[in-house]
C-alpha cells in the first residue's frame, strides 16, 4: 500500500514538474509558423516602441531644463539695452524655450505684433520637434492588439480545420497548435498594445508640460517688452 502511494506521489511530482517547466518559448513554438510569425512582428512592434519611447523621454527631459534664473537675466540684458548678450544666453541654454526667446529678441524694434507672430510660429515647430515619431506609438498602442487578435483568428482557423478533418478522431495535439496560436498572439497583442498606449500616453504629459513651459515664458517675455522704459 505504500509502494502504491509511493508511486502516485512520484507520477503526480513529475505532472506537477512538467506543468511548471512550460515556458513561454515553447508556448510560441507550439503554435505553429503562423504564430510564430506574429509573435515575432508583435516583438519588433515592441522594440520600436521601447526605442521612440526612451529617446523621447530623454529628449523632452533635457528639453524641459532651464535655469530658474534664466529669465532675470534677460530681463537685465533687456533693460540695460544689452540685446547681443540676451542672444548669446539664449543660445548657449539650447532649449526650445530659450530658442523661443532668442527668436523674440531678434525681432526687437519690431511691432510687438510681428514679434508675438515670430515667438508663435517658433513655438510650432519646437512642439513639432518634441512630438515627432510620438504618434508612431499611438499607432503601435493601436495596432498591436489587432494583430494579436488576427492570431487569434488564424489560431481558431487551424483548430476548426483539424476538427474538420479528424474524422470523428480528434488529435488533441493538433488540436492545441491552434489554440497555442490563438492564446499567445492574443496575449502578445495586447502586452505590447498596453506598454505602446501607455509610454505614448506618458511622453504626451511629459511634452505638454514643456509647452505649458514656453507658453508662460513667453507671455511673461512679452510682458517685459510692454514693461514703461
Amino acid at each position: 500500500m505504500w509502494s502504491f502511494f509511493q508511486e502516485n506521489k512520484e507520477v503526480l511530482a513529475e505532472a506537477v514538474s512538467e506543468e511548471k517547466t512550460l515556458s513561454i518559448y515553447k508556448l510560441i513554438m507550439d503554435g505553429g509558423l503562423g504564430g510564430q510569425i506574429i509573435i515575432a512582428l508583435l516583438v519588433v512592434l515592441l522594440t520600436i516602441a521601447l526605442y521612440i519611447y526612451f529617446e523621447r523621454f530623454f529628449a523632452i527631459k533635457s528639453a524641459a531644463k532651464i535655469d530658474e534664473n534664466f529669465m532675470n537675466q534677460i530681463r537685465d540684458y533687456i533693460s540695460n539695452g544689452k540685446l547681443e548678450a540676451a542672444d548669446s544666453l539664449c543660445k548657449s541654454k539650447n532649449t526650445p524655450t530659450a530658442r523661443l526667446i532668442g527668436k523674440g529678441i531678434s525681432r526687437i524694434g519690431k511691432p510687438l505684433d510681428d514679434i508675438n507672430t515670430a515667438i508663435e510660429t517658433a513655438g510650432k515647430l519646437e512642439v513639432y520637434q518634441l512630438e515627432k515619431n510620438v504618434s508612431v506609438l499611438a499607432t503601435i498602442a493601436g495596432v498591436a492588439p489587432m494583430i494579436g487578435f488576427l492570431g487569434t483568428v488564424i489560431g481558431m482557423i487551424i483548430a476548426i480545420h483539424e476538427i474538420a478533418n479528424a474524422g470523428g478522431q480528434i488529435d488533441i495535439k493538433l488540436l492545441s497548435d491552434g489554440l497555442y496560436t490563438a492564446m499567445t498572439t492574443t496575449v502578445g497583442g495586447l502586452i505590447v498594445g498596453i506598454i505602446a498606449y501607455s509610454t505614448y500616453n506618458h511622453l504626451v504629459v511629459r511634452t505638454d508640460k514643456v509647452v505649458y513651459q514656453m507658453e508662460a515664458k513667453s507671455v511673461e517675455f512679452l510682458d517685459l517688452l510692454n514693461e514703461p522704459v
